[in-house]
């Protein structure tokens, strides 16, 4: 069984939003700097966005700032991603990691992944 599950991806128009989440299952999230990822078909596996374990400071790849904001519920041992003003080019299986590190780090060093959840921005 992962440690992390994704789950609220689907079908959404352009300009509209969806919020993933990510929930914790034999891990403690707030102890992990925890990543999104997402990976389009024939495209690599890229990182979106990031908090870090140590500070909480966040992480943002350019073409997600200031339309993707990361979060944490630390009672619902849960993080998540809000997406608001979504573009076809934001479709892609979306994933999130964990790593028993202090700031944000390279796709390799996250020990623990989720299955992913399908995102599609399409009219």
């Amino acid at each position: 069984q992962l440690p992390l599950v994704e789950s609220g991806g689907g079908l959404v128009q352009p300009g509209g939003s969806l919020r993933l989440s990510c929930a914790a299952a034999g891990i403690t999230l707030n102890a992990y700097t925890i990543g999104w990822f997402r990976q389009a078909p024939g495209k690599e596996r890229e990182g979106v966005s990031c908090t870090s374990s140590s500070d909480g400071m966040t992480y943002y790849e350019d073409s997600v700032k200031g339309r993707f904001t990361i979060s944490s519920d630390n009672a619902k041992n849960t993080v998540y991603l809000q997406m608001n003003s979504l573009k076809p080019e934001d479709t892609a299986v979306y994933y999130c990691a964990a790593a028993r590190r202090p700031f944000c780090v390279a796709t390799h060093e996250y020990a623990y992944w989720g299955q992913g959840t399908q995102v599609t921005v399409s009219s």
